[in-house]
């Protein structure tokens, strides 16, 4: 897989599912089976992970060392709440009461694609986030990506 890419406003429905973008339906590997695990994420969004790519960061997980304790309770704090979920038959995710609740996903939503994931953010929430990080995207730019150089080079 190239990896996913893109930004789509969703909207949940009062039962808390939201119809699968089309342009994002597209980009998910063959592997994917339209199988999802949703977790939390690391700022105020939840994560959905098809299936595939959820599989191989497990794979990449089951390698820490369980003995050293910062390792388990990362484990731990990871897999809380994780849920396996599929598209319904209208091509509907159904995200849970308690995953929403835990982000505040509100009935605006926004779904960000990169790499091997999707962001579930509150619309609001988001562009807050975006908007108050903007100004400092340049000195973020040059801390992560400045030493990388270039491969012409």
């Amino acid at each position: 897989m190239a990896g996913l890419v893109g930004e789509f406003e969703v909207k949940l429905d009062g039962k808390g599912r939201f119809l699968f973008p089309a342009g994002l339906r597209k980009q998910l590997s063959p592997d994917a089976q339209e199988q999802f695990m949703l977790n939390k994420g690391f700022e105020e969004c939840l994560t959905l992970y098809p299936m595939n790519e959820w599989e191989k960061l497990s794979v990449k997980l089951s390698k820490l060392n369980l003995f050293k304790p910062q390792n388990r309770m990362f484990y731990r704090l990871f897999h809380q709440g994780a849920k396996q979920i599929a598209l319904d038959n209208a091509g509907r995710v159904l995200i849970p009461v308690m995953h929403m609740e835990r982000v505040g996903l509100d009935k605006d939503v926004m779904l960000i694609a990169y790499n091997d994931r999707i962001e579930i953010w509150d619309k609001s929430k988001y562009f807050q986030l975006i908007d108050g990080s903007m100004a400092d995207f340049a000195d973020l730019a040059d801390q992560v990506m400045g030493d990388l150089g270039n491969d012409d080079e």
